[in-house]
């Protein structure tokens, strides 16, 4: 079974090439087939290092060119699909500290082992690091106030997932192929809610990796966050006609391959 491993990029440099040479062991153990980084032209020479620590690197930009601008992370993953040539294919965040191989192959496990997974979401401690001082699950803060809070209200199956928001999930190919990706930072909320509208709860499943640190982004820059995420499940909720009006603020949807008119 062939398996992918997929990182979109954006000035990180400092990481990636940690993470890709972990992945590359993992890889040269036939644990993983390929691993393709999706670069987002960073200026700090993330593609550099990520080919010469062993990984596929693709530059969005090339990805589709014909759609315009990329429009974030969940543009520049939609736009890689059809370039991960692979029956699963897990998605990891580039910008991981300490980045550990069970990060990857605890996200496949249960798509291997268990027939009738298949999506598989990340959750874990994830310290909030500032000025120098470390506060325990202190991090993930649209997570835990907005996220959260919104799916036990109107998606209360998912209250259950402790971290929606969480960029680490993995899935089959033909699952993916049937979704939405939404762009931006609604890619995560989306995804989810998108694979239970279509699968429903059963083939969803979690796995604890531990702690996970990463950039935390200073509270001002989490209002547009926060709203993204917000007005994608009020997209979702217009779609199924529990809400009315569709929010100015939701980001753009690019539609599922198995039906999209693709170059």
């Amino acid at each position: 079974m062939n398996e992918h491993q997929c990182l979109p990029a954006r000035e990180c440099a400092g990481t990636i090439g940690a993470i890709v040479e972990e992945l590359c062991g993992l890889r040269d153990l036939g644990a993983i087939d390929e691993i393709v980084v999706v670069d987002a032209a960073s200026h700090d020479g993330t593609a550099t290092v990520a080919e010469r620590a062993g990984a596929r690197v693709l530059q969005e930009a090339e990805l589709t060119p014909e759609l315009g601008p990329v429009l974030g992370k969940g543009d520049a993953m939609w736009r890689a699909l059809p370039a991960l040539a692979s029956e699963l294919i897990c998605f990891l965040d580039a910008d991981t500290d300490a980045f550990q191989g069970h990060f990857a192959t605890g996200l496949l496990g249960p798509l291997v082992c268990e027939r009738d997974v298949s999506f598989v979401k990340a959750f874990y401690e994830r310290p909030l690091v500032h000025g120098g001082v470390s506060v325990p699950a202190g991090g993930g803060r649209v997570n835990h106030l907005l996220a959260r809070p919104a799916l036990a209200l109107f998606y209360p199956d998912l209250s259950a997932v402790r971290q929606p928001l969480a960029g680490e999930v993995a899935a089959s190919r033909a699952l993916l192929e049937q979704l939405p990706f939404t762009t931006g930072y609604g890619i995560e909320i989306g995804m989810l809610i998108d694979v239970y509208r279509r699968v429903g709860l059963d083939p969803i499943a979690q796995v604890d990796l531990g702690e996970h640190r990463n950039r935390s982004q200073p509270l001002p820059a989490l209002a547009p966050m926060a709203t993204t995420v917000l007005a994608t499940i009020a997209r979702r909720m217009c779609d199924e006609g529990r809400l009315h009006g569709m929010p100015d603020l939701a980001p753009v949807e690019r539609p599922a391959h198995a039906t999209a008119a693709l170059a």
